[in-house]
């Protein structure tokens, strides 16, 4: 149990006389969760994480209809469970360009009614391919994403060559329709059409330095997030690059990346490498396993009963890392 902090005089003057026993809390910030909603086991320890509404690092973004129908009742149950693990849906394929309107509308708005941004994935790479780039085109792809209630746009490019200053100048022209510009970037020419090992590895990768002064860049250019390409690293791979890994998180805001990571290998692995709060892409029938994991309540034999979090962390960066300071832990 963690005790409320008391200096030395109190403590010995609290054995002088008798004194009420301290309310028992729980280990974890619970009611901090789920929206101040009630959990039956909230006297068991589990890991402190950021509210939703404030949350800036742990985020959990979902795979929506692409390998498996998202049906608008099927996320609505989804986020209705387990809405407080979830911080965004991504479609993939372009699959929402071909649903009618007011399904896809519905779908949009059921994630937004949970708390959850909605991503467009990355079909602006058919955009611009099927356009040559015309700007407006991708002007009025940007506006009908935007009015559907669209957040973000994943501005992709594995199958694309297209000029850094010209993808910069694609996240200026998206943040400037009022959608927050999300690229993508990995090391894997090809990426993003789960093709083969032996296809990738013929296609060839790109210095780690490549992925990392580009996202640099993007970010300077206004990029809300950098995703991470996770083939040619961990997806479709023979051995993991997990040099490249250490490279990213290295060199570049946690806040600012979030990793692909839909095998639950791989979301270990980055949890294990990165903590609870790394920020993760998954496929929404992993939800429950990543939460469970993020909360070190359970996992496999390298993570069980091993991932854990410090609760004065929220704190100290909300005010500016003052521990470093050598500032005292009661003005916290």
């Amino acid at each position: 149990m963690v005790l409320p902090r008391t200096s030395l005089a109190h403590t010995l003057k609290g054995h002088l006389r008798p004194r009420p026993l301290p309310t028992p809390r729980a280990l974890h910030s619970t009611a901090r969760l789920a929206n101040q909603k009630d959990h039956p086991f909230s006297f068991l320890p589990a890991n402190s994480l950021e509210p939703k509404a404030s949350r800036a690092k742990g985020l959990t973004e979902i795979r929506g209809p692409y390998y498996a129908p998202v049906t608008n009742t099927y996320l609505d149950e989804l986020l209705s469970d387990w809405g407080e693990y979830v911080d965004g849906v991504k479609f993939a394929g372009g699959a929402f360009s071909l649903m009618p309107e007011d399904r896809l509308r519905g779908l949009i708005e059921t994630a937004h009614k949970h708390g959850c941004y909605v991503s467009t994935g990355g079909y602006i790479e058919r955009v611009l391919s099927a356009s040559g780039g015309n700007k407006s085109v991708v002007s009025k792809y940007l506006t009908t994403c935007k009015n559907l209630g669209f957040d973000v746009l994943e501005i992709s490019s594995g199958f694309l060559s297209i000029p850094t200053d010209d993808w910069a100048s694609l996240i200026e022209f998206t943040a400037a329709h009022g959608l927050k510009p999300k690229p993508e970037v990995g090391i894997q020419w090809g990426a993003g059409g789960d093709a083969s090992v032996e296809e990738l590895e013929s296609a060839g990768t790109r210095d780690p330095k490549w992925l990392i002064d580009r996202a640099k860049k993007f970010i300077d250019a206004g990029a809300y997030m950098i995703m991470i390409e996770s083939e040619g690293i961990t997806e479709n791979v023979k051995n993991w690059r997990t040099d490249v890994i250490s490279a990213v998180t290295s060199a570049l805001p946690n806040e600012k990346i979030m990793f692909e990571a839909a095998d639950p290998d791989v979301f270990a692995y980055h949890i294990q490498n990165q903590g609870a709060r790394a920020n993760l892409f998954i496929d929404h029938s992993q939800v429950v396993q990543l939460a469970c994991l993020r909360r070190g309540i359970w996992g496999t034999g390298s993570t069980f009963a091993r991932v854990v979090t410090f609760e004065g962390a929220g704190e100290h960066f909300r005010k500016g890392g003052r521990a470093v300071e050598n500032k005292p832990s009661e003005s916290y």
